[in-house]
């Protein structure tokens, strides 16, 4: 146990000690403001990078001139290549001008010989590189160049040869086989087949020489002998068979010009072939010794280039060494004050940080180190250490702002309740109107029946005593209670079936109101219930009714819905558009709008509204009979409904004394739930409808109809 705390001091020891000279050395720092610290860095980096630009500076200007003997060596391959193409380009015109002569090639081939030549004296001799060995490969190029002029000068004696020796001749001894066949009477004469002998050959001869100088073929010089042999052979033969002086003349002429053309044949031949020699010798040869003359030169630039390269290589890797060891050593002081000042940044910021996170945690009794410094950070602490003060007074005051608004959260809770309220009330309020219009309705003919009952009774009682007292009954008797029977049961029957009517009317639209069912109903059908639930307040308000609903119009929807609306519109109506008991009528119509939709038309003929009114019209609480009870949630929750539980769309047209007209774009299946008018009843929701004013046209458009829109004209 003494051993492992005694090693467990030693290890502590130093740590401790570190930590110790760290912080010390952090104090010692922290005296000096940040921005010293920071330019600090800044004089190292300076101090390096001038150490760095004077080493690569004195190493640029060797690597410079190392680059500049590669540049030049590189130029001097160029004009070295640039020559061999030239050379090898005019030894190929040479050969073609040679075999096909023509103005073009020579032309070329003297613009390229200028070409050489200007490359030579111009930049090969200026060339610090070639310089010195330019003089030989001038000597192998001139003598290349001069070889072309022999060429020449043969080439033109082959020319005057081949015209004055060959084909000059053969024009004459064409000229002589005229005469020959002209002399000739006669396809039939003996001669005839010597004479076209001896013509074939003449003609394969001529092609054969001309073919022999312009391609040096040596069979085609074979073939022009032998048929020059064969021309001398047929002329003897043909001296024998001549039949007079003129062909024997044409014939010994024709004799002398076959020798000469033999001759010429024989000289060109000659001529070729020295050509040939001179062509090999003169151009071939001294051309494959400008090439390798220009080979050795390569050889030297190669090496050259070499030296130079490795001269540049050799002081490139010298300064690589250098650079990289005062980087090293500047990088190690750099590193060790960068990390020295870095801490004296890096702790007091991290005791903020953490005084931070304390004042964003709610911790705000812990105190904020290093208040007292004298640098920046110190600075910064005494600014987070007002931080945290006004952070305490904050949270005070969002203490008092919370018990604030707890307190309007429950004020806002109760306005709410108090809207549900009055909203529950205006639909009961609507309810029970209908309740005591149906009771006041039902108690007519309920009334009536009891009356005709209890007369049926006291007559039936009088009927009885009769019968009793006189024990006889007359028929007269018996017809007159049949009668009274018969007119009490009847007035009973329509009585009752009155009151039936009214009641099964008032059930289906109380259902209706009470749950909010869906299901499928007949438009008609609920729209004639609910006008028969509101005929005592009409009748009290000598309104009269119209009603153009077609039968058939099926709707899946919220039928006790339908009935609030039109329930809210009637009344709305009977209040203002008819008020003061002003008589009028109200037409209610109905119409598919497209597959999916239906338009109903609630209008009167009342007072109208004025365009500040309709503007107001459909918002909550608004209402222009304030001090008759009105409410001023009739028409809102008509918008509502339609709207939000119905998925439909309302329009309102309405002009001042003429009356007022409400559309209603309604789906034959409708998109909304049960709950979803209630949903605008919260204060804090934005469904309030806009107020854009927007002038209605008979369209069946639906996607003409807007959400809600209003018309003042």
């Amino acid at each position: 146990m003494f051993g492992i705390g005694r090693r467990d001091e030693t290890a502590e020891r130093p740590a401790g000690l570190a930590a110790r000279v760290r912080v010390r050395l952090v104090g010692l720092l922290r005296a000096v403001p940040i921005r010293w610290r920071i330019l600090s860095i800044a004089a190292l980096n300076s101090a390096v990078v001038i150490a760095l630009v004077a080493m690569i500076w004195n190493g640029a200007l060797v690597l410079g001139s190392a680059w500049d003997d590669v540049r030049q060596v590189r130029e001097s391959d160029k004009i070295l290549a640039l020559l061999e193409s030239e050379t090898s380009r005019l030894q190929n015109l040479i050969h073609r001008y040679i075999n096909q002569p023509s103005p073009e090639f020579f032309a070329e081939i003297l613009l390229l010989r200028e070409a050489i030549l200007g490359t030579l004296t111009t930049r090969a001799s200026t060339d610090p590189m070639l310089s010195g060995s330019v003089e030989e490969l001038e000597r192998v190029t001139e003598r290349f160049l001069n070889g072309f002029g022999e060429l020449r000068t043969v080439q033109a004696t082959i020319s005057k040869t081949y015209e004055d020796q060959v084909l000059t001749p053969a024009r004459d001894m064409a000229g002589l086989y005229s005469i020959i066949e002209g002399a000739t009477g006669h396809r039939d004469a003996l001669i005839w087949p010597s004479l076209g002998k001896s013509r074939e050959a003449f003609t394969a001869m001529l092609v054969a020489a001309n073919a022999y100088y312009l391609s040096l073929a040596s069979a085609s010089a074979e073939e022009a002998r032998r048929n020059t042999e064969t021309i001398e052979k047929t002329i003897p033969v043909m001296e024998d068979l001549a039949d007079n002086d003129l062909q024997r003349m044409a014939l010994k002429r024709l004799q002398e010009r076959t020798a000469a053309l033999r001759e010429g044949l024989a000289k060109l031949s000659e001529q070729l072939a020295s050509r040939t020699e001179l062509l090999r010798n003169s151009i071939d040869a001294s051309q494959a010794e400008t090439i390798g003359a220009i080979d050795d030169l390569s050889v030297k630039m190669r090496q050259r280039e070499q030296k130079a390269q490795g001269t540049f290589d050799r002081t490139l890797a010298d300064i690589s060494r250098k650079v990289l060891s005062i980087a090293v050593i500047f990088l190690g002081i750099i590193l060790t004050a960068g990390v020295l000042i870095g801490l004296s940044i890096r702790l007091p910021l991290q005791q903020i940080m953490a005084s931070m996170q304390a004042i964003t945690t709610g911790d705000l009794d812990r105190q904020v180190q290093g208040t007292t410094a004298r640098d920046e950070v110190g600075e910064m602490a005494r600014a987070v250490e007002v931080f945290r003060e006004n952070a305490i007074a904050k949270r005070e005051t969002e203490d008092a702002l919370r018990s604030s608004k707890e307190k309007a959260e429950g004020a806002l809770l109760e306005l709410r309740a108090a809207q549900q309220n009055l909203i529950d009330a205006e639909r009961l309020a609507a309810l029970g109107g209908l309740v005591a219009g149906v009771a006041h309705e039902v108690n007519n003919p309920i009334g009536i029946s009891l009356t005709v009952a209890s007369s049926f009774a006291r007559r039936s009682e009088m009927f009885e005593a009769e019968l009793k007292s006189n024990g006889q009954l007359r028929r007269s008797q018996l017809d007159e209670f049949v009668r009274s029977s018969r007119d009490a049961a009847q007035q009973l029957v329509a009585n009752l079936h009155r009151a039936g009517e009214l009641i099964q009317s008032f059930k289906q639209v109380a259902v209706d109101r009470s749950h909010a069912e869906r299901r499928q109903f007949d438009l008609s059908e609920s729209t004639d219930q609910i006008i028969a639930s509101l005929r005592p307040i009409l009748k009290k308000a000598t309104i009269a009714v119209t009603v153009e609903v077609p039968e058939g119009l099926t709707i899946d929807g919220y039928p006790g819905s339908y009935g609030q609306i039109l329930t809210n519109l009637f009344l709305n109506a009977a209040t203002h558009a008819f008020a003061g008991g002003r008589s009028g009528t109200i037409a209610i119509s109905a119409k598919p709008r497209g597959p999916e939709d239906v338009e109903i038309i609630f209008a009167d003929n009342g007072a109208g509204m004025t365009p500040e009114v309709q503007r107001q019209a459909f918002d909550p609480f608004f209402t222009t009979r304030r001090n008759d009870g009105g409410t001023g949630l009739g028409l809102h929750i008509v918008y509502n409904l339609v709207t939000q539980q119905l998925g439909g769309r309302m329009m309102l047209d309405s002009r001042l004394g003429q009356g007022t007209t409400f559309r209603i774009m309604m789906p034959r299946i409708a998109k909304g739930g049960p709950g979803t008018p209630n949903s605008t009843l919260d204060p804090t929701s934005d469904t309030t409808p806009d107020k854009t004013t927007h002038t209605d046209t008979e369209s069946d458009g639906i996607s003409q109809w807007p959400n809600r829109t209003m018309s003042s004209t």
